[in-house]
């Protein structure tokens, strides 16, 4: 079984609410750039990372797929997938010039892809592959705590979501320029939800520690399940010292590629809930490592989802780390298989794959590169 053609696309899907901002981005689409995989078994497997939809940035990771990790892949066995994990990663040339950045969400692409070709070719869905045992993993949603929605479309997004979809559990961003309208905004949601919903908080790294001490302690008397990114994303000794002191516990993840940089957070005590995200690691392969270094080290595992929770439901299906997970919902319509959420509980997928395969559709609008 050989890998005979390796093709990238960049896929820009519309956020569902028009535009949406938090406190350091402002999105309209977000980006999928990846990779078909096809083998001369007629199978083909396909992945993608999570970008903000900027064209010229997208095709630096295509680019990257197709110039420099594609001539590795032909000829080879996709099923060895951890082996050729090893051999692109490992290669000098690609190496020397990014070992996160671009060259690791391209290589994030091409495992994931492989992977969905793997279990593909086994006819199973990915969580079954990796040895899962079918469960529920309840789910969070994203889709309405942002903060260019006024107080009270957030409250009824909220409502909206907990009434009407059943999710028993909500993220709002906070990180705006007054503290205390933070605050305001996350005592409204709660009076709203009332104290049997879980309310997730996100800064997106916006806070000085001082900013976030403060936040933290204000934001514990609404009961909050946790502080998202409070500070800078790489300040490790910052996040311990603001964990040393938070009633509320602190998530991080979502800008960390490497299983290293998961390491010293964890190695320094400072993160409660492990956030990784495969798109932004180097795909299921990197997630898996920080998902049992997790587990050794007994802390949840909640991925960030880059992939729109296509992927990692079938992550968090497989591995005992992980119970909870983030539902943002704009590459349901362009994909054969979206994740499903009932009663608020993910339900695990049937299908033969990762879940990551674009409809027809989809295919056919992709910007396919050569």
């Amino acid at each position: 079984m050989k890998i005979i053609k390796i093709e990238p696309f960049i896929l820009h899907a519309p956020v569902t609410s028009g535009r949406i901002a938090d406190s350091t981005h402002n999105l309209t689409h977000w980006g999928a750039p990846g990779v078909a995989i096809h083998s001369d078994t007629g199978h083909v497997g396909y992945g993608f990372t999570g970008t903000h939809a900027h064209l010229a940035t997208d095709k630096l990771i295509t680019d990257c797929i197709a110039d420099s990790f594609g001539p590795l892949l032909i000829g080879e066995d996709p099923r060895e997938v951890r082996g050729l994990w090893e051999k692109m990663y490992r290669t000098a040339e690609i190496y020397w010039v990014g070992r996160a950045g671009i060259t690791h969400l391209a290589l994030s692409a091409i495992d994931v892809a492989l992977w969905d070709l793997k279990a593909k070719i086994a006819d199973q869905p990915l969580w079954q592959l990796l040895g899962g045992s079918s469960r529920k993993i309840k789910a969070y949603n994203t889709n309405g705590g942002w903060l260019n929605f006024p107080i009270d479309k957030v409250v009824d997004d909220c409502l909206r979501m907990v009434e009407v979809e059943g999710f028993k559990a909500v993220k709002l961003k906070v990180g705006g320029a007054d503290t205390s309208e933070d605050i305001r905004r996350v005592a409204a949601v709660r009076k709203a939800l009332g104290d049997s919903i879980e309310i997730m908080t996100d800064a997106n790294g916006k806070w000085t520690l001082p900013q976030a001490i403060n936040a933290c302690h204000r934001l514990a008397e609404h009961a909050v399940t946790w502080i998202e990114e409070p500070i800078a994303f790489d300040d490790v000794e910052g996040h311990k010292r603001l964990a040393d002191v938070s009633p509320v516990p602190v998530a991080l993840g979502e800008q960390l590629y490497m299983v290293e940089q998961f390491r010293d957070f964890i190695k320094a005590g400072a993160v409660h809930y492990v956030q990784a995200d495969a798109v932004r690691l180097a795909g299921v392969t990197e997630w898996w490592q920080v998902a049992d270094l997790s587990l050794c080290n007994r802390l949840p595992v909640v991925p960030h989802v880059g992939d729109m929770c296509q992927l990692h439901i079938q992550l968090c299906i497989a591995h005992s780390a992980c119970n909870l997970l983030e539902y943002i919902p704009w590459l349901k319509d362009w994909m054969k298989y979206p994740a499903k959420v009932e009663a608020g509980f993910y339900i695990p997928p049937t299908e033969a794959g990762a879940g990551t395969e674009p409809t027809e559709e989809a295919l056919k609008t992709i910007n396919r590169l050569a």
